[in-house]
């Protein structure tokens, strides 16, 4: 029986030919673009570490591990032979009708009543059939536990190109396909997966059988080349140059001379990724500065010692928030990035605004670190709808800086970047993000080993790793599991050492094949400890490293109205005309009413607002703005205040000579603290002024109780003491009456919630790599109950993107304009008469779910119908008779301005 090149493996976007048929492109042809693509992604993109992963697990050689990879990446979509795929309502049509509508009228190709109805995905039907031939073959398997063997192992992970694996196929349902699933077909069906999959492997080359097994390292590795490869082959523009003809037969001499041709292609299509070329340089010698005090100097003349002697591993850094901590951890990647060959880097930071003030840095650090040419990519959750849209409008706002906006430089990829899209984006060579990216990775999400699969060639830093309450901290410590047994090289920084740095210790080394041993970090601040990824073996420094300053906190907790306190406190800085000054508020409402009366009262201060319910570029421009009026030596003449919200506590680069704050727990009272600068640094409590709703009470009370009307810090040396006080279980003790009372209550509910959020998380988290035990489709199980708002909820992220259309016209002529008043920025229309994604993400606004809670907004169908936008907010505004532009909901009144989005509740 011939190969029946009529059966077709893409046609969407294809166009049409001269008969007006849709083109379809043969599935041979498809899956012999995919394995040809999967050479050149071994060869050029895989590191030497993931190379030797695969061919170490198979027991085979790099070349034929290299062979088998493309074949097996060829086999990917086998499944597409099946009625319900072959004969689907939305196939390619001829006047109305299936091209493939005859196969069903010829012999061996008849099925039954139930096979169209068949649900089963091509995906799933890939890893049923291939478990059986893989088992005919020759691979390793097994009757009652498949999933140990290597050839369920291929099969379930081919199955899982699709971003989830499937369940494990038993013996007893192998071997009766088609009763389970009759949509598989038999007769001619069968013998034409045969014939595909004997002719892949013919013309790959594969002459091997490998024996075995499937590690976790090499399943991630594999399943992410096989699915990059899918992706890049099904490029719609690529595939219409190499569509064949209706006479091409699909013989082994055709097929031999198709390989040719997708060979020759498989490079341009990699070309397109923008992911080539990229490295570590070697590091410079540690210079003559590395002797002097300070912890960069200490990481500087140790890490690379360390580094040499054990290889690459996880390197902890714990001091006080700072651009020098920074550095440090940067040059720490440095040395690990250049020693594991890794072809990138991904600094991930607790919220979007740490990233978007952390980028610049990022950028700096990659001009000398990195080889070759690279793209960067902004990513949170205000990004993500188009990354690389994002990083444009952040370089735009950034212009007054060293950063070039123009399009087309090194680091910026452009706006219809291949990487411009949500599970594309973490495989850029240089990503300046949020932890949730990697939280997401050990999530039983959608492409979720795609994500491990990215961070796997890559260094990774986590700043403020502690940052995420107890959901984040146990994703974490999964996390570090996986980062240890993929052997990726990981930088931690942290405020101090505590139990939540030695679990991070702990998991790594755990991951890195180590014992459950407890880790402790030298509670010395600042301090520093390594585990190498090769045994989980800890090193501790040399000699500690020593603060290159020191410096004297001053804490004084003030009572009295918010507001008055503020003014006492700023009307010395007024009055001697200079001075800069930081004013956090709890929330963004307070922080633009804080603003406006800053500005009537003090009509000679500069003041400035920042908070996170305004859109993205204005956000991105005040911060590009503050890093030279808050710099070190910057600033402008005459007295300057920022007033913000917490969502700038994780921000560097800004200084301050005086830091006033409403009550908070330690921990972020500290990081805004930092930001004061000189041997006398200052902080201003408002004891009346009101708590964030999302800082833990319990904590908000501890610190209270502890800074009572003042205290004077040493930093850093005190620093871990402060902490470990606060946070110590005897401190209600100490306590007497409804103080202790009031305390052990709150400390109660702390404890329920953090032991509900510890066992939520150990319950939402995959497997880690030691407890899959074969089976792949556990890091894709889908719990009962497990909504996205629940995910939502675990990445701290329970945000809405708002976007906020300005009426223009009259009814039945109407407009929505991007900017009041300014026509070029209206809101575009793409084919179909979609919106066009892009063009939103500078004006998207980050927004608690609990504001629009009930609010269905404007959206038509045609938004509705976008997977981009189905987590998009439309708000058409309307100006009200007072002038203002505004939406008013049932529940809430929103009201857009210059000063960002205010949310009033009705009565």
């Amino acid at each position: 029986m011939p190969l029946e090149s009529r059966l077709w493996g893409k046609a969407a976007g294809l166009g049409e030919d001269a008969r007006g048929a849709d083109h379809t492109h043969p599935l041979i042809c498809h899956l012999l673009d995919t394995a040809a693509v999967a050479e050149v992604v071994w060869d050029e993109l895989l590191t030497v570490h993931q190379r030797s992963t695969v061919a170490e697990a198979l027991q085979v050689s790099d070349d034929q591990a290299r062979t088998l990879a493309a074949f097996w990446a060829g086999l990917h979509d086998i499944g597409k032979i099946s009625v319900p795929f072959q004969l689907h309502r939305n196939g390619p049509k001829h006047g109305g009708k299936l091209l493939t509508q005859p196969l069903s009228g010829e012999p061996g190709y008849a099925f039954g009543a139930g096979a169209v109805q068949d649900r089963q995905s091509h995906e799933a039907a890939a890893h049923w059939w291939l478990v059986g031939i893989f088992k005919e073959i020759g691979y390793p398997s097994s009757r009652r536990r498949p999933q140990s063997q290597l050839s369920h192992a291929v099969a379930q992970l081919l199955g899982g190109h699709g971003g989830r694996f499937h369940p494990v196929v038993y013996d007893k349902d192998s071997r009766c396909l088609a009763a389970r699933h009759p949509g598989m077909g038999v007769g001619s069906w069968e013998e034409q997966r045969r014939l595909h999959f004997d002719e892949v492997r013919r013309v790959v080359g594969v002459r091997s059988v490998p024996q075995g097994r499937m590690t976790p390292g090499a399943a991630v590795v594999l399943t992410g080349l096989v699915t990059l490869s899918d992706w890049l082959a099904s490029i719609e523009e690529e595939i219409r140059t190499r569509l064949r003809d209706e006479a091409w037969a699909g013989t082994p001499d055709d097929l031999d001379s198709y390989w040719q041709i997708a060979r020759s292609a498989a490079p341009r299509l990699l070309q397109r990724t923008d992911l080539l070329g990229t490295g570590f340089a070697r590091p410079p010698e540690p210079p003559e500065s590395a002797g002097k005090p300070g912890l960069g100097a200490s990481m500087a003349r140790q890490v690379p010692d360390l580094v040499a002697e054990h290889g690459p591993g996880m390197v902890v850094v714990t001091a006080p928030p700072s651009e020098e901590r920074t550095e440090a951890a940067l040059r720490a990647a440095a040395v690990l990035g250049h020693a594991a060959g890794a072809r990138g880097l991904f600094y991930a930071l607790p919220t979007g605004s740490a990233a978007d003030s952390h980028m610049a840095q990022v950028h700096a650090f990659a001009e000398q670190a990195l080889t070759g040419p690279w793209r960067s990519l902004l990513l949170h959750s205000s990004s993500r709808l188009k990354p690389a849209e994002a990083a444009e409008q952040w370089a735009h706002a950034n212009a007054v800086g060293e950063v070039s906006p123009e399009p087309g430089e090194e680091w910026a990829p452009t706006a219809n970047s291949w990487l411009n899209s949500h599970h594309r984006a973490l495989l850029a060579a240089l990503g300046t993000g949020t932890v949730d990216e990697l939280l997401q990775a050990v999530m039983p999400v959608k492409f979720n080993v795609m994500r491990l699969f990215a961070l796997s060639g890559k260094v990774v830093v986590v700043d403020e790793a502690h940052a995420r309450g107890a959901w984040g901290h146990g994703l974490m410590l999964r996390f570090l599991e996986w980062a240890a047994a993929l052997r990726i090289p990981v930088v931690l920084a942290a405020t101090a050492a505590d139990k939540s740095v030695d679990a991070m210790l702990a998991a790594y080394r755990h991951g890195a094949e180590g014992d459950r041993e407890p880790v402790t970090q030298p509670r010395r601040s600042p301090g520093r400890s390594f585990v190498d990824a090769q045994s989980g073996g800890v090193h501790l420094p040399q000699q500690p490293a020593d603060a290159a300053r020191a410096s004297t906190l001053s804490i004084e907790v003030v009572d009295g109205m918010p507001y008055g306190a503020i003014q006492a406190a700023l009307a010395p800085i007024v009055a001697a005309g200079n001075g800069r000054a930081a004013v956090y508020r709890a929330t963004p409402a307070e922080a633009i009413r804080t603003f406006r009366q800053l500005t009537k009262d003090f009509p000679g201060l500069n003041v400035t607002l920042i908070h996170e319910q305004m859109r993205n570029k204005d956000r991105w421009q005040r911060l590009a703005a503050c890093r030279g009026a808050f710099a070190p030596n910057g600033g402008g003449s005459g007295p300057s205040v920022l007033v913000t919200t917490s969502m700038l506590e994780h921000v560097r680069g800004l200084h301050f000579d005086l830091v006033l704050s409403g009550p908070a727990p330690i921990v972020a009272l500290l990081a805004r603290a930092v930001q004061s600068v000189g041997d006398r640094s200052r902080l201003v409590v408002l004891r009346a002024d009101n708590a964030s709703e999302l800082d833990d009470a319990a904590l908000v009370r501890r610190t209270d109780l502890l800074l009572g009307t003042g205290r004077t810090v040493a930093l850093p040396e005190e620093l871990p003491l402060v902490l470990d006080e606060v946070y110590a279980d005897e401190f209600a003790d100490r306590l007497e009456g409804p103080a202790a009372r009031e305390l052990q209550q709150l400390d109660n509910q702390r404890t329920v919630r953090e032991h509900k959020a510890s066992g939520t998380a150990r319950w939402l988290a995959v497997p880690g790599p030691r407890e899959l035990d074969g089976d792949l489709g556990l890091l894709s199980r889908d719990h009962t109950g497990m909504e996205p708002e629940l995910l939502s909820s675990v990445l701290g992220e329970d945000v809405v993107q708002v976007v906020c259309l300005y009426e223009h016209g009259q009814p039945g002529n109407r407009v929505y304009l991007l900017e009041d008043g300014v026509p070029e920025r209206r809101l575009e229309r793409g084919p179909k008469g979609r919106p066009v994604p892009g063009q939103l993400v500078p004006y998207l606004i980050p927004v608690p779910k609990r504001l629009v809670e009930g609010v269905e907004g404007d959206a038509n169908n045609a938004w509705r119908g976008m997977a981009a936008l189905k987590n998009v907010l439309r708000l058409n505004l309307k100006k009200s008779e007072d002038g203002r532009w505004v939406y008013t909901g049932s529940k809430h009144r929103f009201c857009m301005s210059e000063h960002g989005l205010m949310i009033d509740e009705l009565p």
